[in-house]
């Protein structure tokens, strides 16, 4: 199969589909891979190196798309990126489709068959957005930290404090992967950390993995509200898989925080969790609403781009291999992968993305002809 590795072009995404080793190991199971001039430069991966791991390096993104068979990515792509999908193809990728209808009416138009990372499923969970995950809980207490020093427009507080003096208050809310990730870096820096779950399981996890220096909260609105109004920092960690993130932290909320706390959204990339959140970008990652500074930058990984992408590699190689070597038939084998499945030859096939777009619905296994 011929497997194309396009440069992202998302405004500071640095990360890249497919690194070198990872490329030989496509070639060296026959399968061809051309890589965009330049896409590996973000993590020190020169065209010299993905030329030595067997890749054809190409200078026409546009040729890129319309020659490959399947392609890797790391973001959704863009609207120029998405004129020149064609039937036929594979796209794999972040996609995050729910808060995103116009992306959803191209990739539809398409014809392509579109396989989110983030709704691919195995082991419990969500293994392609995990390490991602992961990543951006640790940045979002780095981001929360930074912006809460005076000259960035916080309180002036520092994070875990010194002796004789109290250390910032930090809100998690969730505590899935992102918010297991958060509370470690907040705790490992000495902030009084809270985290809120509506899933007692989870709280009693959390409870278990780090001891009593952890506050376990069960969510509820009135919960979520006097977590936020008192704390410094405030990490929205919500997911839900495929689907637009539920709005937990209202205007109101927001307009009683303490001026110059801040929330970093980690949910942006489904729409945010905060009814006040809207994307910003790393060049420009923050604004204020009521004094209350909002981190909320949609592809917060990009910024350490050579640990993000070997992170994500590491976990889409084999299905990467899977698709390469069987095409579509990967998907009627796997179930997991087949949950990927976002949009097929212009039908959507992800029911949480339906749902929150107003498309119909319809079953991978039917468009793939297994019904």
């Amino acid at each position: 199969m011929l497997v194309g590795v396009p440069k992202e072009i998302k405004v500071q995404e640095y990360r890249v589909g497919l690194v070198p080793e990872n490329v030989r190991e496509l070639v060296s199971r026959g399968h061809e891979v051309m890589v965009e001039a330049g896409a590996g430069i973000g993590i020190s991966a020169t065209d010299q190196h993905y030329l030595a791991a067997g890749a054809t390096i190409v200078h026409s993104a546009q040729a890129l798309f319309k020659s490959a068979e399947l392609i890797v990515k790391v973001k959704e792509p863009q609207a120029i990126e998405r004129q020149w999908l064609q039937s036929g193809q594979m796209l794999f990728t972040y996609l995050h489709l729910a808060p995103d209808p116009q992306q959803a009416i191209d990739l539809i138009d398409s014809g392509a068959s579109c396989i989110a990372y983030e709704t691919v499923t195995g082991r419990g969970g969500l293994p392609l957005l995990a390490p991602m995950s992961e990543v951006a809980g640790r940045l979002a207490v780095q981001a929360g930290a930074y912006f809460l020093e005076k000259a960035h427009g916080g309180l002036g507080i520092l994070l875990g404090g010194i002796p004789g003096v109290e250390p910032a208050m930090v809100t998690v809310i969730g505590g899935g992967v992102v918010g297991v990730h958060a509370i470690d870096v907040a705790l490992g820096m000495g902030a009084n950390v809270t985290v809120l779950d509506r899933n007692i399981d989870v709280l009693h996890k959390l409870q278990k993995q780090f001891g009593h220096r952890l506050h376990t909260v069960s969510s509820t609105v009135d919960a979520i509200e006097q977590c936020c109004v008192m704390a410094d920092l405030v990490i929205g960690a919500v997911l839900i898989a495929g689907a637009s993130a539920p709005k937990l932290i209202t205007r109101e909320i927001v307009s009683r925080m303490k001026s110059g706390s801040v929330i970093v959204d980690v949910a942006i990339d489904q729409g945010g969790c905060c009814e006040t959140a809207h994307p910003t970008t790393h060049d420009a990652p923050t604004y204020l609403v009521d004094g209350v500074i909002h981190y909320c930058v949609a592809n917060m990984p990009g910024s350490v781009p050579r640990t993000s992408t070997y992170a994500l590699n590491n976990a889409t190689l084999p299905y990467v291999i899977a698709l390469a070597d069987k095409g579509l038939q990967a998907l009627r084998d796997d179930e997991n992968l087949r949950n990927g499945l976002n949009i097929h030859q212009g039908k959507v096939t992800n029911l949480p993305v339906a749902t929150a777009l107003g498309f119909a619905f319809h079953a991978p296994a039917e468009v793939l002809g297994m019904l």
